[in-house]
């Protein structure tokens, strides 16, 4: 499918060759003599001698050139989308590629195959011919993750997060209080369960995010429910914002609702920028994700892939003394309520 062979000589003509034996035919030659000469089927010389006759200015070659879904300058935006990714250590899959490129054909009300719609996805043939019209790009294999945590963290990968970081601050000079730090966590409501049943259903993840002067903006909670009711925020901070999924993780619908919480407490805006450090997980590249923050003035700069343990600021000292506390406010609470368990109307204020 990708590198087809030629299995007929049609359309094999050249242009020059068709176009000659057509004048031939309007100075008053034959059909049938011109294409025995030539070596050209009766029908197709009849049917370009038609298109001399009435277009301006025929093709003499088949049209089989293949639609494209983009335009050359959507391609080019595209590359230079998966371009900067990879430098601010985001590099997207192949499988992420095609999933990105359906976002942004759907987005721009692109005509795609059907077949798009069934995956949420462009194909690998899509894939293969972008690929080939922009040779800037290219597929490297990603290392086994426990290998990658061991060697990511060092001098390289770091110095150029850090270079990007002066890079952006230095073209929007951002003032502390413009820089914010995003990062997910998972809390259980069972207390040192087995691993065997240490989940489904029990984790309550909290979206945190602190300002670079020590301030943060009002947490969102995704609780592992299929409805949310609001005395699940009983006791929280103001400004909490609190969802329902049934996984509960962050998706890119609920990391697009995060970011409308965001700008809304952050005041982001083109003449407010704000520069947000987070991790590169998957759910924070979508093109809505991205046009979002675009359009609301934020700059994403993510840390490079398997270094979180080393330079998430959250990672590294809110999340530790926050499941401290969360767990000894819950060993207090059961020691005043023997036999019942944590539920998430327990009072959210003991652990925020």
């Amino acid at each position: 499918m990708r590198n087809p062979k030629r299995k007929t000589s049609k359309g094999s003509v050249p242009g020059d060759v068709m176009e000659a034996a057509a004048k031939r035919v309007c100075a008053g030659q034959s059909v049938r003599d011109v294409a025995d000469e030539s070596g050209i089927p009766k029908t197709t010389l009849h049917r370009y001698v038609a298109k001399m006759n009435t277009e301006e200015s025929p093709r003499f070659t088949p049209n089989y050139f293949v639609n494209k879904v983009f335009s050359e300058e959507e391609e080019k935006s595209l590359s230079e989308y998966l371009l900067r990714a990879s430098k601010h250590h985001h590099g997207l899959t192949s499988k992420e590629t095609r999933v990105l490129a359906y976002e942004y054909a759907v987005r721009n009300k692109k005509k795609f195959p059907s077949g798009w719609n069934e995956t949420k996805s462009a194909t690998y043939d899509w894939l293969y011919g972008f690929m080939k019209r922009n040779p800037s790009l290219s597929i490297h294999s990603p290392e086994a993750t426990s290998l990658s945590r061991s060697t990511s963290f060092n001098k390289t990968n770091v110095a150029a997060f850090f270079g990007n970081l002066k890079q952006v601050h230095e073209q929007h000079k951002y003032q502390a209080g413009r820089i914010f730090n995003v990062d997910e966590t998972g809390l259980m409501t069972v207390q040192k369960p087995p691993k065997v049943i240490a989940a489904k259903g029990l984790n309550k993840l909290a979206k945190l995010l602190q300002q670079n002067e020590g301030n943060s903006i009002p947490p969102l909670l995704v609780f592992p429910r299929v409805n949310f009711k609001e005395h699940m925020l009983h006791g929280s901070p103001a400004g909490t914002v609190g969802v329902a999924k049934p996984s509960g993780w962050i998706t890119k619908d609920l990391f697009l609702h995060w970011m409308d919480h965001f700008i809304q407490h952050a005041s982001s805006s083109k003449e407010n920028p704000t520069l947000l450090l987070l991790d590169n997980h998957e759910s924070h590249c979508s093109i809505a994700s991205i046009d979002k923050a675009r359009d609301a003035g934020i700059t994403l700069l993510s840390f490079p892939p398997h270094c979180s343990h080393k330079l998430q600021p959250l990672d590294r000292t809110v999340y530790g003394p926050l499941k401290t506390f969360y767990n000894a406010a819950c060993d207090s609470w059961m020691l005043r309520n023997p036999g019942k368990r944590v539920k998430f109307d327990f009072d959210l204020r003991r652990y925020f």
